[in-house]
């Protein structure tokens, strides 16, 4: 948009200009532009621009950044305002919280996308710009001054009240205006990728062919190594293996006598044992044989 003179930018354009510019640049591009525009009515409106709030600059950059998204918010707005006047109270609490949903979630892209410029939003920050959303969900006026992109303070509507739409946009011209989408940054070229043939090629092929090679006999010599030491194992074990087996025969054999020895040994016993039976009866009978003589001595004896 220019003025009605042709080619030079009018004061619109030139707000529109500033305030897609990051937050920290504005002073010094406002200031810029009214000494190029210096003893014209354009330098005193130009001056007058006030240099957004964070919050009012987050919403500009969400709405020039994320168009569709603030499209959405504000469509979804304007279908709500139409509809809330059948709704009941129950669907209203409903909205209510649907509404705050979406602003909630918006309002998080537009943190990130303001982090993405340098800026971090604090909490506080992040309630206005929420607010402000919520706003132009609510009412039309705040619809367009946030659809503008040339806000300068947040704003904040029950829809009961009434909102100051002229005081938080930075001219009167700026209701109805809408700020364009931002161009995406262009990806830098990607760098043309040629495939340059190695001199060195041959040799470094060879070289590595080598290495593999030795490795290949490093590995077989261990190999075989190891087959020797594992062929030794088994002749020692092989060998013990018969040594023990003749240590078990010799075992079994002198087992085998012993458990004759250990018959006979019974048989021996068995016969020994009636002995001392016999023996033992013999005696019982000499001990009484005895008992009743030396009773019949005592009787012959008068003493």
């Amino acid at each position: 948009m220019s003025d009605e003179t042709g080619d030079e930018p009018g004061l619109l354009d030139l707000a529109e200009q500033l305030y897609s510019l990051p937050l920290g640049e504005f002073t010094a591009a406002r200031d810029a532009l009214v000494k190029q525009h210096r003893g014209t009515d354009l330098a005193r409106d130009l001056k007058a621009l006030r240099k957004p709030t964070t919050a009012a600059w987050v919403v500009d950059l969400l709405v020039r950044h994320e168009t569709e998204q603030v499209e959405q918010v504000l469509s979804v707005g304007a279908a709500l305002r139409e509809a809330q006047e059948s709704m009941s109270a129950d669907e209203l609490r409903s909205l209510t919280r649907q509404r705050r949903q979406l602003t909630a979630a918006v309002t998080t892209t537009a943190r990130g996308l303001a982090r993405e410029h340098g800026l971090r939003v604090t909490e506080a920050v992040a309630e206005q710009v929420q607010a402000t959303l919520t706003a132009a969900m609510v009412d039309a006026e705040c619809a367009r001054a946030v659809r503008s992109g040339l806000l300068v303070a947040p704003l904040e509507t029950t829809g009961m009240d009434d909102v100051d739409v002229a005081g938080a946009l930075a001219l009167p011209q700026a209701l109805g205006f809408e700020a364009p989408a931002a161009a995406p940054p262009e990806a830098p070229p990607r760098p043309e990728l040629r495939v340059v043939p190695d001199p060195e090629a041959e040799a470094k092929a060879r070289a590595a062919a080598q290495d593999e090679l030795d490795a290949a006999d490093e590995e077989l010599a261990a190999a075989r190594e190891a087959r020797e030491e594992a062929g030794q194992r088994v002749e020692e074990l092989e060998a013990r293996s018969l040594q023990v087996q003749s240590e078990i025969d010799e075992l079994r054999r002198r087992l085998a006598e012993l458990e004759e020895a250990s018959d006979e040994v019974d048989d021996e016993l068995g016969g020994a044992e009636e002995e001392r039976d016999e023996a033992q009866a013999a005696l019982e009978d000499a001990q009484a044989e005895r008992d009743r003589a030396a009773a019949a001595l005592t009787a012959l004896d008068p003493r």
